[in-house]
C-alpha cells in the first residue's frame, strides 16, 4: 500500500511538473498557430501550422517585414464569446512614420517609396492610407503579402497595431511538411 500512495504521489508530482512547464512554454515561448485565408500568399497559405516565437520581442524590438501575429479585436458585440481571432501580417511601417499610399499603389515611409519584394501586385485599395497616416512611438502599419486581399491596417477595424498586442513572431513553419522550416522576414 506505502508502494502504491508513493507512485500516485510521484506520478502526480510528475504531471504537475509538466503542465506547468506546457503552460510556461506556451505563455512566454512560444505558441503553435494556424494561418487561415489567402492575405498572406505566397509566403503564408491556408491551414499552414506555424510556431510563434514570443521570446525575440522580450529583448528586442520588431522590425521592418517582420511577420508578426496580433489578436484582431473588432469592436462588434457579437464577437464577445468566442474564441480570440489572431491576425498574421508583415510589417511595413515603423513607429513614429508616416505611411502612404498613392493612387499607383505605391507605398511610402516618410515620402520615400518602400522598396520590398513581398507584395507584388499593384495595390487597388489603399484605404485609410490613401491619406498620410502617422504612427505613434508604439505603433506599426502591417499588410498582408497578398495586398489586395488583406484586411490590414489599411482597414479602420484593424488601424496601426500597438506594441504591447503583438504576441510574437512567426518563425517556423510545422506543417505541411514540404513547406517545412523556418520563415523569411528580412
Amino acid at each position: 500500500m506505502k508502494n502504491v500512495l508513493k507512485e500516485i504521489l510521484s506520478t502526480s508530482i510528475y504531471l504537475l511538473v509538466v503542465l506547468c512547464a506546457a503552460y510556461l512554454i506556451i505563455t512566454y515561448v512560444g505558441q503553435r498557430t494556424q494561418v487561415s485565408g489567402s492575405s498572406m500568399e505566397a509566403t503564408l497559405s491556408e491551414n499552414d501550422n506555424l510556431i510563434v516565437d514570443k521570446i525575440t520581442y522580450r529583448f528586442s524590438e520588431p522590425q521592418r517585414f517582420d511577420i508578426i501575429v496580433f489578436p484582431y479585436e473588432p469592436d462588434f458585440a457579437y464577437y464577445v464569446d468566442t474564441e480570440p481571432v489572431y491576425y498574421i501580417k508583415r510589417i511595413i511601417g515603423m513607429p513614429g512614420e508616416t505611411v502612404q499610399i498613392d493612387e499607383l499603389g505605391n507605398i511610402y515611409i516618410d515620402g520615400e517609396i518602400l522598396e520590398e519584394s513581398y507584395g507584388k501586385e499593384i495595390i487597388r485599395y489603399a484605404g485609410r492610407a490613401s491619406e498620410p497616416v502617422v504612427l505613434g512611438e508604439d505603433e506599426y502599419f502591417v499588410m498582408g503579402d497578398n495586398r489586395n486581399n488583406s484586411s490590414d491596417s489599411r482597414e479602420p477595424s484593424v488601424g496601426n497595431i500597438q506594441r504591447e498586442d503583438i504576441i510574437g513572431r512567426a518563425w517556423l513553419r510545422i506543417w505541411p511538411f514540404d513547406k517545412f522550416g523556418i520563415l523569411k522576414h528580412q
